[in-house]
């Protein structure tokens, strides 16, 4: 099934030269107090020509979606797929048997998981007000949101989403990668994870010709895992920093300073490690 977006052309020159977020220096780490552990079965291992791609699957945000992932991994499903279609500055999607983006699985569509509620207990730090004065942005997990009290989630570079045709329950099985922001996506389509390592290999996809995007000789995913499934001794383990760390708490007081009024929750994520695999 299509990706259809009727404003990728100018979305896509638009952020083109949107800056990289800020992350934490891995050589200068916070105290292990202040990360948090990635279940293996959140952790998606995408294994590309051009290197592996790890990414963080948030079920708190969209449980359905992340579901639907999962199970397709475990099939085996992505395995050897195209990325169709790429729009430097923009996204790579993939994740469609026929390789043209009309495709799916033989699994029944995805309704849409535009927001959620956020949970008392869900870490959060805001980073200011939201579009509405009312609704606060930042960011819980690796994701970034607008909350209010509901939160949506906004699609930053390296963000994971459900693509869909112009009905918002029709996500399947296809997703794309955010390679830069993105503010018409919002609530427009699923999130459902973050990069946490290997946007590089996203960006070095080949990509494809005109305002469309469709790549002629599309790069594969050679294979697609969850970390769960693979042999201990093989898998990669995964620790973001949490965004109710004191450090994290410097680092956007940091980057806010950098940055002045051109800040935006885009423009910061929380470090991560990755390791092993």
């Amino acid at each position: 099934m299509r990706f259809k977006m009727t404003i990728a052309a100018a979305v896509a020159a638009a952020f083109v030269t949107a800056a990289a977020p800020t992350a934490m220096s891995q050589t200068a780490a916070p105290a292990s107090a202040e990360w948090r552990t990635i279940a293996p079965e959140n952790l998606l291992v995408i294994d590309t020509v051009h290197g592996r791609i790890v990414a963080e699957l948030d079920p708190r945000v969209a449980p359905q979606s992340v579901e639907r992932v999962r199970t397709l991994a475990n099939r085996g499903f992505y395995d050897g797929l195209k990325f169709h279609r790429v729009i430097p500055g923009f996204m790579a999607q993939g994740g469609d048997p026929q390789g043209t983006g009309e495709g799916g699985s033989d699994l029944p569509d995805v309704p849409a998981e535009f927001t959620f509620r956020r949970g008392r207990a869900d870490p959060f730090l805001s980073t200011g007000p939201g579009a509405t004065g009312s609704s606060l942005l930042g960011l819980t997990g690796s994701m970034a949101v607008e909350t209010q009290p509901d939160a949506q989630m906004l699609f930053c570079p390296g963000v994971l989403g459900m693509a869909r045709n112009n009905n918002p329950n029709s996500a399947n099985s296809q997703f794309f990668i955010m390679t830069a922001p993105n503010d018409s996506l919002n609530g427009q389509y699923t999130p459902f994870g973050r990069v946490l390592s290997g946007l590089d290999a996203v960006k070095a996809l080949k990509p494809g010709a005109g305002q469309g995007g469709a790549v002629t000789d599309p790069d594969l995913m050679t294979r697609v895992r969850l970390a769960s499934a693979m042999p201990e001794g093989e898998r990669p383990t995964a620790r973001v920093q949490a965004v109710n760390s004191p450090a994290f708490a410097e680092q956007l007081a940091a980057t806010r300073t950098r940055q002045g009024s051109r800040f935006n929750v885009c423009e910061i994520q929380p470090a991560a490690e990755v390791t092993g695999g």
